[in-house]
């Protein structure tokens, strides 16, 4: 087990390496340098304050944190500690969503709307969830999976930050739609049909489906999922086949007919002209590549 000013060292190197998972590990005492600088985020950024206070940046705007806060840094802004309290203790995570969105699947949409909400959301605030946000910071460790664990390891820590990931849209929901406003609206739409679609997905693939199950025309469905996600509602549930197809073809042993039967695809030939379509190459092409 590393002691703090390791776990430090060690992550200022990961977040300087755009590590796809940059974790203090668990409570430290103080911030690396790399977040000491201006610091352009480039994944799911949280910090919690355990104890103490800090002073920072995001952009232009000044804030503090203080004991019992949770910080939300912003994907694509820039971040700077400007000042740290003596008795400090904060647990830092950042993670990259694409290397996981296999198991994130559409709630990646959910999260990174939220996090483009501020200044609708206060990057700074007290959740009511800091011991079990900490308690995932500690979870998911400081260290990659060694290679001779890698598959266990890795298995794991991807399920660590896809429970994190439902527990932050969660929060940011309750936090968010508490607002009667025409956006916390259609995000409630948004959230909703993102729900329908993971849940049917396999078997019902049209708009007309999810607009009926939602009380809503199609054309005002699509328009919000094409406002808030920039993805068609298809678009989506495509998307969603894709990822889950890809899935059975590297973690199983199923035949491509028997992934059709599975999508509720007629055939293995519709299956691989949409598998083709939307990846670039044939379902078997897929499987062999790296073999």
């Amino acid at each position: 087990m590393l002691d703090s000013e390791s776990r430090v060292n060690k992550l200022d190197k990961d977040i300087t390496g755009l590590a796809d998972v940059c974790s203090s590990g668990g409570p430290v005492f103080a911030f690396p340098e790399v977040l000491k600088k201006d610091f352009l985020n480039f994944g799911i950024g949280l910090i919690v304050c355990i104890k103490g206070s800090f002073d920072f940046h995001i952009a232009s705007d000044a804030y503090t944190a203080v004991e019992g806060e949770t910080v939300f840094l912003p994907v694509g802004k820039v971040f700077r500690v400007i000042k740290e309290s003596d008795n400090l203790e904060v647990g830092i995570l950042i993670y990259n969503i694409e290397p996981i969105r296999d198991v994130i699947g559409n709630m990646a949409h959910s999260l990174n709307l939220y996090y483009r909400m501020s200044p609708d959301i206060n990057c700074v605030w007290s959740t009511g969830n800091e011991k079990s946000i900490m308690d995932y910071i500690s979870l998911i460790g400081t260290e990659s999976p060694e290679e001779e664990n890698e598959y266990f390891a890795a298995n794991e820590r991807k399920l660590l930050l896809l429970s994190l990931t439902y527990r932050l849209c969660d929060i940011f929901q309750k936090k968010f739609l508490s607002g009667n406003t025409v956006k916390a609206r259609s995000t409630e739409i948004f959230l909703n049909l993102i729900k329908l679609i993971d849940k049917n997905y396999m078997k019902e693939r049209g708009v007309e489906f999810y607009a009926d199950k939602l009380c809503l025309t199609p054309k005002y469905l699509s328009g919000v999922s094409k406002s808030i996600s920039g993805y068609t509602v298809q678009e989506l549930v495509f998307k969603a086949i894709v990822r889950k197809s890809i899935s059975l073809l590297d973690s199983t042993d199923m035949t491509v007919q028997e992934i059709s039967e599975t999508m509720n695809f007629p055939n293995p030939s519709s299956f691989g002209t949409f598998f083709k379509k939307h990846v670039g190459m044939s379902p078997q092409k897929y499987r062999e590549r790296s073999l």
